[in-house]
């Protein structure tokens, strides 16, 4: 009788340790990553909120927008050996990088809150700010950490042909934030309404010439963002051409990051200035 109640003893322990490692109910993957393997979630979150994002050494901002939380446990049921931090914040940059994005600031060379990671990119029309941190364990082996994703809205414009057009009159020129693939020339379809006012502007006012100027931030070389300005600007031209403005109308040239409208240390700053102007010639 013993033995029986032992053994049944045994078998609710182990069957206890199974359901503790299972993801805790309600919760999931962001659909933006794939799980580090040999990982669970032991808890999240999702509502509006801030979030402290640690941009270098010396610097951290805080920003808000929807902020989702989950906290991942190793599974020590695995049988595989625990990962170190520098492993799971890698696994993140490869995720974020392959999605366009870029890593801003990275410490593994630290314990408790300091051993962090910050990530950017821009998806589904959406900007996202990754955090990972709260990590627990060793400074070679993590038991626990925290994924912070903070959704916010992509920087969008919507602008008419006649506010172009005052703009033009009263200041000579016009920034418009038109989105192209990340590092390329090509127009996003989400921008093509904007393309598609300026022809509409150039139509109503057919004595109008413009130049149009492509402008980046200062990430790469100078060389990469003054062919990158350019490509941009010539592609915004032939777009109108193709919606039948006449070419003698248009010029176009890049001026790479040497015009900065905005600071280049903040990621709102380098986002204000990957920008094309619209000129009056």
């Amino acid at each position: 009788m013993k033995k029986t109640i032992l053994t049944l003893a045994l078998l609710l322990l182990m069957s206890y340790a199974a359901l503790a490692q299972t993801d805790a109910e309600g919760c999931k993957d962001d659909s933006l990553f794939t799980r580090f393997p040999n990982f669970y979630i032991s808890e999240c979150s999702e509502n509006y909120n801030e979030l402290k994002l640690r941009m270098s050494s010396e610097k951290s901002e805080v920003k808000e927008g929807n902020l989702k939380s989950i906290v991942y446990y190793f599974n020590s049921e695995s049988g595989e050996k625990e990962k170190s931090p520098l492993q799971i914040m890698k696994n993140y940059e490869n995720a974020v990088v392959k999605n366009g994005g870029k890593m801003v600031y990275r410490n593994t060379d630290a314990l408790g809150d300091e051993l962090e990671a910050t990530f950017h990119l821009t998806a589904k029309d959406k900007e996202y700010w990754v955090k990972i941190g709260s990590f627990g364990g060793t400074a070679n082996e993590v038991e626990h950490y925290t994924l912070y994703i903070l959704e916010m809205e992509a920087m969008k414009q919507e602008i008419q042909a006649s506010e172009m057009m005052n703009a033009l009159n009263k200041d000579g020129f016009i920034a418009l934030y038109i989105n192209f693939e990340t590092g390329k020339s090509d127009i996003k379809p989400e921008s093509q309404e904007i393309v598609n006012q300026i022809a509409v502007m150039l139509k109503q006012n057919i004595d109008l010439k413009i130049s149009i100027e492509g402008h980046t931030d200062n990430v790469g070389s100078d060389k990469s963002n003054q062919t990158l300005s350019e490509n941009r600007a010539t592609s915004v031209m032939k777009a109108l051409i193709a919606l039948g403005i006449d070419k003698t109308r248009l010029t176009s040239k890049g001026w790479g990051a040497s015009k900065p409208i905005a600071d280049n240390r903040t990621e709102e700053g380098k986002a204000k200035n990957r920008r094309v102007e619209i000129v009056k010639l």
